[in-house]
């Protein structure tokens, strides 16, 4: 049975998915390394929220979701850091002892 809440929630759901993809697609490729960043520390926040689920031990459902959230999180933690190092390394300027092949 389909819900008024239902309706209202794919609703939304579906509106946030477009805007967030227009708003994504329009940034300019200098920006996307500090905005990397940003998105990173949001990442940290989802982690202690997820670890702060596993704990609390309501009951076997919960804690088993919590891991499989703390887990995701830290994949998308420890992922955006090294994406975010690669980005800034290309960034950075080469000595003259490295463009003579030395």
């Amino acid at each position: 049975m389909i819900t008024h809440e239902l309706v209202f929630g794919l609703y939304i759901f579906s509106l946030a998915t477009f805007v967030g993809y227009q708003v994504i697609s329009r940034v300019p490729p200098l920006l996307h390394t500090p905005l990397m960043s940003g998105t990173n520390a949001i990442s940290g926040i989802s982690l202690v929220g997820s670890m702060v689920a596993a704990g609390l031990e309501h009951n076997q459902t919960s804690t088993l979701l919590g891991f499989v959230a703390v887990t995701a999180a830290s994949i998308n933690v420890v992922g955006g850091f090294m994406i975010t190092d690669r980005m800034l390394r290309m960034f950075k300027r080469r000595g003259p002892e490295k463009e003579a092949g030395k």
